[in-house]
């Protein structure tokens, strides 16, 4: 017997080899529906996934970010093993769980995907999530692995097994869709009730522009079709109050790509929005006592090698301003606060002057 520990602190035994959900139906019928995944000990744990030692464990439902990730991971599967099934030899990259669904990136070789697939793959997901696969987990070699991908050409696969240590290899299988995977993930497919493909995008493999570019498929997954409804609502409603969208059509500003992405040009009704809401924040700065100072937009490079922030940023920092004639280097600030302990060497300090609060726009010190 083991002793399970639960988050409220209680404990019950239970024959060692149980499982997360065997432990939730022993708790009631409706959690052991209603849970998706689970951690055992802090560690992320299959439903299906046997216990073996005491442990304290914690259930995810849906409402829980880990309940959603578990969901959306399986839920990327699912949409790989469609893939699969309908253009014979896609290869695939990595398909992780995000905050708002889930994405795959794929090597599609000789089909193009495009919006027009869309609702195809949707149907072909939603056709192999009814079959209620089970989602089955296997430790393996990573000598099995090598060659169970290799025999398939799963190029991108062997890469990332190549870098892997031996011994803590996984793969998930559902149907005939086997992929190489740390999980969790739910126990099977006929959970997943409502689908959406969202959107295609480029993607690098691994990041690198010399690398090859594979599609990237985003999908959003719900456990009920109403719960996708309103999602997509939800997302139109936010179209509307799209600030880029607003700031045109309002005319507060503009953007040019001469001038460079995300930078924005503010035109005369924008400027005065802009000019009031500064005027509020300092207004509220002076109420709670705060003395507004104003440092350069450049500083030293010594300056943030002290602080400590060139070892941190200095790498991805704009390229330094050389002064030939004194052979120094200055850089945008990456933040005011070195400026802003500068200020405070400034003058001798006494204990009776703190705390002095200091207030540059967008940012409010207090020492």
């Amino acid at each position: 017997m083991i002793s399970i520990t639960f988050p409220d602190k209680s404990v019950k035994e239970f024959e060692a080899g149980v499982t997360p959900l065997q432990i939730a139906e022993s708790i009631s019928g409706r959690l052991a529906r209603e849970v998706l995944a689970a951690s055992v000990n802090g560690q992320e744990w299959d439903l299906s996934r046997p216990i073996n030692e005491d442990a304290e464990i914690r259930l995810f439902k849906w409402e829980d970010p880990e309940g959603k990730h578990a969901f959306w991971h399986s839920s990327a599967h699912l949409l790989a093993e469609a893939l699969q099934q309908l253009y014979p030899g896609v290869k695939f990259g990595i398909g992780p769980a995000v905050e708002t669904g889930f994405y795959y990136d794929i090597d599609p070789g000789e089909h193009q995907l495009t919006a027009a697939d869309f609702a195809k793959i949707e149907a072909r997901m939603l056709e192999l999530a009814k079959q209620n696969q089970e989602i089955i987990r296997r430790d393996i070699s990573k000598e099995d692995a090598l060659k169970f991908f290799g025999d398939r050409n799963e190029t991108y696969k062997c890469e990332l097994i190549s870098e892997l240590e031996d011994g803590h290899i996984t793969t998930y299988t559902q149907g005939e869709f086997t992929d190489l995977c740390r999980g969790p993930h739910i126990p099977t497919t006929a959970p997943i009730k409502a689908v959406k493909i969202m959107s295609l995008a480029g993607a690098y493999w691994r990041g690198d522009e010399k690398r090859n570019q594979l599609v990237r498929v985003y999908g959003v997954t719900f456990p009920k079709k109403s719960m996708l409804d309103e999602y997509l609502a939800l997302l139109e409603e936010a179209k509307k109050r799209d600030h880029r969208k607003l700031g045109k059509e309002m005319e507060l500003f503009a953007f040019s790509s001469k001038v460079g992405a995300g930078l924005p040009l503010w035109l005369p009704k924008g400027a005065a929005l802009r000019d009031r809401l500064e005027q509020f924040l300092r207004k509220i700065q002076r109420r709670y006592g705060y003395l507004q100072v104003i440092t350069p937009h450049i500083g030293n490079k010594q300056l943030y090698v002290t602080s400590g922030h060139y070892a941190k940023y200095g790498k991805d920092s704009f390229q330094p301003i050389h002064t030939p004639e004194e052979g120094e280097e200055y850089l945008l600030k990456p933040m005011n606060c070195p400026h802003h302990c500068e200020i405070f060497r400034s003058l001798p300090r006494s204990y009776r002057e703190l705390p002095l609060r200091l207030a540059e726009f967008g940012t409010v010190y207090r020492y």
